[in-house]
This record gives structure tokens, C-alpha cells and sequence, in this order.
């Protein structure tokens, strides 16, 4: 069984409950310019280790999924009012992103396991990225739904 090399789980409380694709369309409406940078940074340095490219959040919404479609560059791998779960797999590891509400708490929960040299060492700088951009991304969820 494979352990894994990073985890990252945190919620907010809302003004008032939403679903988990909703809070998703949210979050990814008008990513901040930085994110799209990094991005665009990610995708170059990723691209000259054989890794494909990503290409951020689009800001597009959408009203329904189900497994099997793609919200952005991630899978999903299932859907129901409480729970919306996405993957990105590809040679230098794999994540899974479980977005979850109950009542009116989010949570945003990350998971990665790596597989290879790359994959550990692109972890480290994301890994710590990662935490921050989640709770910049949650807290500007809250201040939206409080305004």
C-alpha cells in the first residue's frame, strides 16, 4: 500500500451552506494574478521533465459534473451534494483534491503521492505553496458569501 507524501486539509465556516461544485466554481472564478503566474512557471519548468502541462483554472463554470469529466485540468472522480473528489495523475505523482461541505463548512482536503526525483523535489517549494494558496482561496470564498 502506498503511503502518502503529502497531506493538507482545511475548512472554513460560511455565512450561509453551499455544495462543494459551487464552492468550487467560486474559488475558481477569478483566479489571482499570482496563481496564474505560478502556473504558467510550473508548466515551463515541468514541461523540460517530460511532465504535461496544467494550464491553471480556466474561470469557467459549471452547473453539474459527473465522474468522468474534467473540471479544468482535474478528473473527477465523483460527485454528490456533499462531497466533489479530483485527480490529477501523471509520471511524477498523482493528487486528489476532495472538496466537502457539511452544513455551512468548506473543507479542502490534498493528498499527493509521489513517484519519482522530480515529483519530490517539485513537492517541496508546492507543498508549502499549496497551504497558503488553499486558505487565501478560502478566505476569499468567505469574504464573498459574507458581502
Amino acid at each position: 500500500m502506498e503511503t502518502l507524501d503529502y497531506f493538507d486539509s482545511q475548512t472554513v465556516s460560511l455565512a450561509r451552506e453551499i455544495s462543494p461544485l459551487q464552492a468550487w466554481n467560486l474559488i475558481t472564478e477569478d483566479p489571482q494574478p499570482l496563481l496564474k503566474i505560478a502556473f504558467k512557471v510550473r508548466d515551463a519548468v515541468s514541461r523540460k521533465f517530460g511532465v504535461k502541462s496544467i494550464g491553471g483554472f480556466s474561470g469557467t463554470s459549471t452547473d453539474t459534473v459527473s465522474a468522468g469529466d474534467y473540471l479544468d485540468f482535474f478528473l473527477v472522480e465523483h460527485s454528490d451534494d456533499d462531497t466533489l473528489v479530483l485527480t490529477e495523475r501523471d509520471r511524477h505523482l498523482d493528487v486528489m483534491t476532495c472538496v466537502s461541505s457539511q452544513g455551512n463548512e468548506i473543507s479542502i482536503t490534498s493528498s499527493v503521492t509521489v513517484h519519482n526525483l522530480f515529483g519530490t523535489a517539485y513537492m517541496i517549494p508546492v507543498g508549502i505553496a499549496h497551504k497558503v494558496i488553499v486558505r487565501n482561496m478560502l478566505c476569499r470564498l468567505q469574504r464573498k458569501l459574507s458581502a
